[in-house]
């Protein structure tokens, strides 16, 4: 998994692509939002357009994110999901806990 960091008004999107699977990605997705918290950053915004899957241990990385950025006072949100994470989410019903947008405009004028 790689993930690709920049800065739009003055929200922080992480452009990740890949696999969200244990041993890769899970630990550095949770890795990354807690340097981003640990530097005042609270505004985070998780792009998944070039996610090609996500397992259960990806699933809990970003359960895991969202709890720790929420106990922090900042805002995770995702955008650009593809139909098979956003059927995964809907799945496990965690469609319902994240807020999800299906493009960078709308995701960065809701903060």
């Amino acid at each position: 998994m790689d993930i690709k960091e920049r800065v739009v008004e003055s929200v922080s999107v992480l452009d990740l692509s890949g696999k969200i699977v244990l041993g890769e990605g899970d630990i550095q997705i949770k890795e990354r939002i807690r340097d981003l918290l640990s530097d005042g950053q609270r505004k985070i915004l998780l792009n998944l357009g070039d996610v090609s899957y996500i397992d259960s241990a990806g699933l809990g990385a970003l359960i895991s994110s969202y709890a720790t950025t929420k106990r922090e006072g900042g805002h995770l949100k995702l955008v650009n999901l593809t139909k098979r994470v956003q059927d995964l989410l809907a799945i496990t019903k965690l469609i319902t806990v994240f807020e999800t947008f299906d493009n960078e405009k709308e995701a960065l004028e809701s903060y």
